[in-house]
């Protein structure tokens, strides 16, 4: 049985993607976010214990970056964002000391993997032209 035949719901998009940051992590998440990625860093709802972390918007994307104190980085978990020029972003990320990997298996899109300053597996993507 489908979802079709039992609700009138749809999903329309991502909000917002939630990583984990180590405590102190704040400084390098708006170094890459911010600073390199052009992301606008947004001030958090005051709710209990929502002090720590940081949260950034831009293009329609949000990133919520909370600490946690026993933090391990995502190697293979990650988001993947869909990007515009993705060899001028490759480029971008490599100046600024970020290597990227760039791989195949997405059917339709072009992608690279990077890791963000504490670690974090990221994917971005791009859909190739049909000409």
């Amino acid at each position: 049985m489908t979802v079709d035949a039992i609700s009138n719901f749809t999903l329309s998009g991502v909000h917002h993607v939630q990583l984990a940051i180590p405590p102190g992590g704040e400084g390098l998440s708006r170094v890459f976010w911010a600073d390199l990625l052009g992301m606008t860093e947004l001030e958090k709802p005051l709710e209990p214990g929502s002090l720590d972390g940081c949260w950034f918007r831009g293009d329609g994307l949000e990133i919520h970056l909370v600490v946690e104190t026993d933090f391990h980085p995502f190697r293979r978990a990650h988001p993947a964002i869909l990007v515009h020029r993705l060899a001028d972003l490759a480029r971008h990320l490599e100046d600024h000391g970020h290597p990227v990997t760039w791989e195949d298996g997405q059917p339709g899109f072009d992608r690279l993997c990077t890791l963000d300053k504490v670690g974090n597996r990221l994917e971005f993507l791009e859909p190739r032209s049909l000409s």
